[in-house]
């Protein structure tokens, strides 16, 4: 669908433009491997991103203008078709309730997605599911649809972001869907994650999968995370937070370097929100990907979540398994292969590894950010690894 082309080629450059807001680029931060942090047992894919699972595209529109924009939208495309004439089979798993997944009734009911996936901030999801409706009625061959189950996700940015302003709009939707593509993922303070914050850092967009021996398979799982949320940040079973003096429920003269102007601060009680998306092409029904959502909101724990009471911890599963998609319209049944639950554990564990360390890349690439007269600052590169040695880990 190029119908909205015209209308955000000058948006996609100014976006692009504006992102020397941060006070670092990405090419001087690090990923977790870079650390010599390797969660898990088993290796990541080529790109060690969601878009290792063949066919998933990701695309970012990142926002920032002024003293207090610092928003964007992020959208997870699951395969390069007609989404809503081949609508994929995927789970939704709620961890903590406190925030918006839209969509997600449908999704938990019929186990489809028709749509792409799309994450923003709280007070923009209208707009991005009014957007993504937009986006699906215009795709040629959906000319007679009456209904459409946009699925969109969200997590608060208010600290860093005029968020009242809403100043997210139909076009940086399009633009995230049309601009999304198969390569290497962007992460950090860019496109849903420009303002966010997360463990009293700055937070944003992290992404890593892992890719099952043959023995179980050879299947690929990628996980994406939009970090917004507290605790006490582990890494690789170290508590960096503890040691770096930065953690929900810290006495006061520890909780050094967090601008705030609020009462509670963000890093005080662990609020804030993660939303995580995971992809596989492994042959997974819907109850069974539901299964695999609960496991990414598991491996939250591992990282130091604090699952706090204003924390909105969602999941999205979804396989691109083409035997496990709902033609629209179809009505005979057809045979399919089905991967069966004994066969699921190696999926779960690599749901965990993926999640951890898309969670650490998150805050690894994230640059600093400054918004509404707040600082969120990018965590130190060089303290992480000296805490990491110190515990014998890292390099």
């Amino acid at each position: 669908m190029r119908k909205h082309l015209e209308l955000f080629l000058p948006l996609a450059m100014i976006v692009t433009g504006l992102w020397a807001v941060s006070a670092q680029s990405t090419d001087e931060r690090a990923r977790a491997r870079d650390l010599g942090v390797e969660p898990g047992v088993f290796p990541p894919g080529a790109l060690n991103a969601i878009t290792d699972v063949a066919g998933v595209r990701v695309g970012h529109t990142t926002i920032i203008a002024g003293d207090d924009l610092r928003t964007g939208v992020t959208a997870i495309v699951p395969h390069s078709g007609n989404l809503f004439q081949e609508k994929v089979a995927g789970g939704v798993f709620v961890g903590n309730a406190f925030g918006k997944l839209a969509g997600s009734t449908q999704v938990d009911e019929l186990g489809t997605i028709e749509t792409p996936i799309i994450l923003t901030n709280t007070l923009s999801v209208g707009t991005a599911v009014a957007a993504t409706v937009a986006y699906t009625l215009q795709r040629e061959g959906n000319e007679n649809v009456g209904s459409v189950n946009a699925l969109v996700g969200e997590t608060n940015d208010g600290g860093l972001n005029d968020i009242r302003g809403q100043h997210v709009t139909n076009r940086h939707v399009w633009a995230a869907i049309d601009n999304a593509n198969s390569g290497p993922v962007a992460e950090g303070s860019v496109g849903a994650g420009t303002g966010t914050r997360a463990f009293g850092w700055k937070g944003g967009i992290g992404t890593s999968s892992r890719h099952l021996p043959d023995r179980f398979g050879g299947y690929t799982v990628g996980v994406l995370v939009q970090s917004n949320y507290g605790g006490v940040l582990m890494m690789d079973g170290v508590p960096i937070g503890k040691e770096l003096g930065r953690y929900s429920y810290a006495p006061p003269q520890q909780a050094d370097g967090v601008s705030s102007t609020s009462p509670i601060d963000f890093v005080d009680e662990g609020n804030g929100s993660c939303m995580i998306v995971v992809a596989t092409d492994a042959p997974v029904d819907a109850r069974d990907l539901k299964r695999i959502a609960a496991r990414a909101v598991f491996g939250l724990a591992r990282t130091g979540s604090s699952y706090s009471n204003g924390s909105g911890d969602f999941a999205i599963a979804f396989t691109t398994s083409s035997e496990m998609r709902s033609l629209f319209g179809d009505r005979t049944p057809r045979p399919r292969s089905v991967l069966q639950p004994d066969a699921l554990s190696p999926l779960f564990q690599a749901t965990l590894e993926a999640t951890e360390e898309a969670v650490y890349n998150s805050i690894l690439q994230a640059t600093t950010v400054t918004g509404k007269g707040r600082t969120a600052e990018a965590i130190s590169i060089e303290r992480v690894t000296e805490v990491l040695r110190k515990y014998g880990r890292g390099r």
